[in-house]
């Protein structure tokens, strides 16, 4: 199974008419395209570029970005959609008789959000009636799509914009992302952490446990080879699952299914959940590059 998707559910019946609140993120939230398409989710692409080749997220084969980034000496940049995209897409939404949630990646990772507000204030001034919010996640990854999605779903059952982006606000304590890299390369590349320590780290076979922390990717701790880092994923997890309970698990991964199952079969067998399994694209993937794995869970309650 892919990233999120609702198979299986039946069309609410408000799919007949018009769903008035329109869910807007970015392509960092890897949101299914089949779940995109049912309830209605506007993606906007943000790009990668290397000196020879530029690459639109929602465009680019993943297999073939990672091949790239494997043999390239340097790491790729990563830019943020231009606003007059973003523009249109409001407009074009609000003509259409909407109103709009935009919720996209940290502002502290991208200028994504902070284009989005200037954005909605140019529109503002010339529709000064028009309905449009902006959320910063303060996250990325499905972290981010699960607010996207926890907001779609709840315009899919025709409320109100301000009742959308009260159930996002709702979710956004309660989503926890986890992830550990098969390798210190990307970090080292990125600037993130020294050669010295990159080589002492390689030398040791140290991975660190990484998370999102208040919009920005932080150290967790260092832990001695990667199935014990994995390990210590599963060990703050089950914590969470035993003081607040624990749904919708998704399992991240940069160009490693393989693995990626092994670390859902776990998971559906320890905590006796449903997992689903989302590849992690370029704008992100280029930060830790592949082998990586990771785990996105919200928490039933905060």
């Amino acid at each position: 199974m892919n990233c999120p998707r609702d198979e299986g559910r039946a069309a609410s019946p408000l799919r007949r008419g018009i769903i008035i609140v329109k869910i807007v993120t970015d392509s960092t939230s890897y949101i299914d395209q089949g779940l995109q398409k049912r309830l209605d989710i506007t993606v906007i692409p943000l790009s990668v570029q290397f000196p020879d080749e530029t690459f639109r997220e929602t465009e680019v084969d993943y297999g073939y970005f990672y091949r790239k980034l494997e043999n390239s000496k340097i790491i790729p940049t990563s830019s943020q959609p231009p606003q007059g995209e973003i523009e249109n897409v409001f407009r074009d939404l609000l003509a259409a008789g909407h109103q709009v949630l935009g919720i996209f990646i940290s502002s502290l990772m991208s200028g994504t959000y902070d284009s989005a507000l200037v954005v909605r204030d140019r529109i503002l001034k010339d529709e000064p009636g028009a309905a449009i919010e902006i959320l910063d996640s303060r996250t990325n990854c499905m972290a981010l799509g699960s607010m996207a999605l926890a907001g779609a779903r709840e315009a899919d059952r025709g409320s109100s914009l301000p009742q959308v982006k009260a159930a996002v606000e709702a979710v956004m304590p309660r989503v926890r992302f986890y992830f550990v890299p098969a390798t210190l390369e990307y970090l080292k590349k990125g600037g993130r952490i020294g050669g010295a320590s990159a080589l002492l780290g390689s030398l040791l076979q140290i991975r660190p446990v990484l998370y999102v922390r208040e919009g920005e990717t932080e150290l967790l701790e260092r832990v001695r080879g990667k199935r014990a880092a994995i390990a210590r994923m599963l060990e703050i997890m089950a914590a969470d699952a035993s003081r607040f309970g624990v749904a919708e698990v998704v399992i991240h991964h940069i160009d490693a299914p393989a693995e990626a199952a092994e670390l859902g079969r776990t998971v559906e067998s320890r905590f006796a959940l449903p997992v689903t399994y989302c590849p992690i694209g370029p704008v992100i993937g280029l930060h830790v590059g592949p082998g990586t794995l990771g785990i996105v869970y919200t928490t039933v309650n905060s």
